[in-house]
């Protein structure tokens, strides 16, 4: 993403991290609404509705911040990852399924320990929970991470080895 109609600009993020946190950005208004319609029963009233949708607008803006600065922190300086930063967005679909009265869901042991403030079960477990758009970027910018990553641990002088196998 560069500066201009559709966002800040990445300027010090690889152009995986930029398509990965453009899709991200994309993705995440619809994800909101889905997550709200499949808590719902039955039709979602038009008044949840639009509060679903001025929640995933929010979610797109707070998350894509959040993921920016983690995309423009250097790989080996990052102390989370971009699914855990996706992860944080729950609130914003719970807070429109508590305001509308729906009552939480009951959740496994694991759910509750891993994610306990997910009353609704929502937490994504992979990019395809939020959206299909984001398998192949989140794939490609870890696989970008983790060559980045090795190379420098590999690099002569670093202690890795500067070989094959």
């Amino acid at each position: 993403m560069r500066c201009g109609a559709t966002g800040p600009s990445l300027a010090h993020v690889d152009p995986y991290g930029e398509a990965l946190h453009a899709a991200v950005v994309a993705a995440l208004p619809g994800w909101v609404e889905r997550c709200v319609s499949v808590r719902v029963a039955g039709t979602v009233p038009g008044p949840v509705a639009a509060a679903a949708r001025e929640a995933g607008v929010r979610a797109a803006a707070e998350v894509g911040e959040r993921l920016r600065v983690l995309l423009e922190t250097d790989v080996d300086a990052q102390r989370t990852n971009p699914l855990s930063i996706l992860r944080g967005a729950v609130r914003h679909p719970t807070s429109v399924l508590e305001a509308a009265g729906v009552a939480p869901v009951e959740r496994d042991r694991v759910a509750l320990a891993m994610f306990p403030d997910d009353v609704y079960d929502l937490s994504p477990a992979t990019w395809r929970d939020v959206d299909e758009s984001l398998h192949e970027p989140g794939l490609v910018w870890g696989a970008w991470k983790a060559h980045v990553h090795l190379s420098r641990r590999r690099a002569p002088g670093r202690g890795g080895t500067t070989g094959g196998t």
